[in-house]
């Protein structure tokens, strides 16, 4: 082990870093059950509404910095909405 660290504050540097992304099945109800539009998003993001909606239908993905911000945006609003994810999962 290598220098002590508070464990709390290693895990949410682990989670900042993460890159998953829900079901694409799940994106866009997920922003729209937070109320958010698809120009919101991608507003806040640094990118286009086409781009936002690409990712929502799975025609793209997002990388690097975008896709950690994206990811962090969706596990937010997954924990704030989990009844969507909950409709949107695969049988």
């Amino acid at each position: 082990m290598t220098t002590a660290q508070d464990p709390l504050a290693a895990v949410e540097d682990l989670l900042s870093q993460a890159t998953w992304l829900p079901a694409v099945d799940a994106r866009g109800p997920l922003r729209r059950a937070a109320g958010f539009t698809q120009a919101e998003v991608a507003d806040a993001l640094g990118v286009g509404r086409v781009q936002v909606a690409r990712w929502e239908t799975g025609f793209a993905e997002p990388s690097g910095v975008r896709r950690r911000a994206y990811s962090r945006l969706l596990r937010g609003l997954a924990q704030q909405h989990p009844d969507v994810v909950a409709s949107t999962a695969a049988p």
